[in-house]
């Protein structure tokens, strides 16, 4: 009996041994070694592209994740968590909490879109989302390239060994542990948990920075504006001074803002970006356009929107202060405008 316990211990002892070994020659870099039910996949990670969304895969590996709700913290996230969503040549999906693609870890944090960072081989390894600004838990690795997905997901790594695992799972084939692989300077001194918070605060500041400053901008202007009617109006950059007949079909390029500065649309592509407000998929639809307007109706745009194209000349750029009242009222849209909010509208009025 001893005889075998020994010879048992000496396996484990050996291949615990192998692995190292295995890893010891990688070259320099962040690296993620899943073993899961069918093998091992190991991910190397892009912590230089993408340092918040590697830090945050890391930190719930390693279960010191600043943001991760209490009930994670202090022990590794992934473990025995299951690929819950499998789609044949496509993907694999992991990393819910509760299984079933809608749990995660408590927190949302923002993109990480890098241009050179594609989902155009198989083994890419990229964040799963509910849309912008929704990454939390949950990773996808993939069988194929799937450059549908450019722009949309964040990729933050890829498959070094183990595709054949990647491509044998199946659907409720669990992740039995995650462990991080550290090689070289750079990737030793990755402070994970540190590096999240720091870039989240980052992102973060930045984009109240763009607000604020925009809300500066727009209290400024409002001074300078002229009541006209029901709306005051701040022309910027004035066009050729014709003025649309009655029947005319006008275009508008528009960006609609709270009276604190936050954008809650727009058909600039650049509006949208400098916002972060960007819609990758409108965007390669086309769809950031100006709208189409007849000239002279009353209906089908908010009253205070139609006040201001009535007020303006072909090729004039403006600023257009309206009352909640002429917007969308005590109402609101639920999620996007607070009741009773006053609006401003930057308006092109193209011929």
């Amino acid at each position: 009996m001893k005889k075998i316990i020994g010879l048992l211990l000496l396996s484990a002892v050996t291949f615990t041994a192998c692995k190292k070994e295995k890893n010891a020659d990688l070259p320099e870099g962040l690296y993620a070694n899943i073993e899961t039910e069918k093998g091992d996949i190991l991910l190397q990670l892009e912590f230089e592209k993408t340092p918040a969304t590697v830090a945050n895969f890391i930190a719930l590996a390693e279960g010191n994740h600043p943001m991760a709700d209490e009930k994670f913290k202090g022990k590794p996230f992934y473990d025995g968590l299951k690929f819950h969503r499998v789609i044949q040549d496509f993907m694999i999906q992991g990393g819910d909490p509760d299984g079933n693609g809608s749990g995660g870890p408590g927190y949302a944090f923002h993109d990480e879109i890098v241009a050179d960072l594609k989902h155009d081989k198989p083994g890419i390894l990229s964040m799963a989302n509910a849309g912008k600004a929704t990454n939390g838990s949950q990773f996808f690795i993939t069988h194929k390239a799937t450059p549908h997905l450019d722009g949309r997901h964040t990729v933050f790594g890829h498959v070094v060994e183990g595709q054949n695992v990647v491509d044998s799972i199946a659907q409720g084939d669990k992740i039995v542990t995650v462990k991080i692989i550290r090689s070289g300077k750079a990737a030793i001194d990755f402070d994970a948990a540190k590096v999240f918070a720091d870039e989240v605060e980052k992102h973060d500041s930045a984009a109240k920075k763009v607000i604020s400053d925009n809300a500066a901008y727009l209290k400024d202007a409002k001074d300078k504006a002229i009541q006209t009617g029901d709306v005051k109006i701040f022309v910027f950059e004035q066009g050729n001074g014709e003025k649309p007949k009655a029947g005319d079909q006008v275009k508008i390029h528009y960006a609609g803002f709270l009276e604190d500065g936050t954008l809650f649309d727009t058909s600039f592509v650049e509006t949208a970006e400098k916002f972060d407000r960007l819609d990758v998929q409108r965007r390669d639809q086309g769809a950031y356009q100006p709208i189409p307007f007849i000239y002279g109706n009353k209906e089908g745009l908010i009253k205070g929107f139609i006040q201001g194209i009535e007020n303006l000349n072909y090729g004039d750029k403006a600023l257009v202060f309206i009352p909640a009242e002429l917007a969308y009222g005590e109402r609101g849209i639920p999620g996007v405008i607070p009741p009773s909010s006053n609006l401003v509208f930057e308006m092109h009025l193209i011929k």
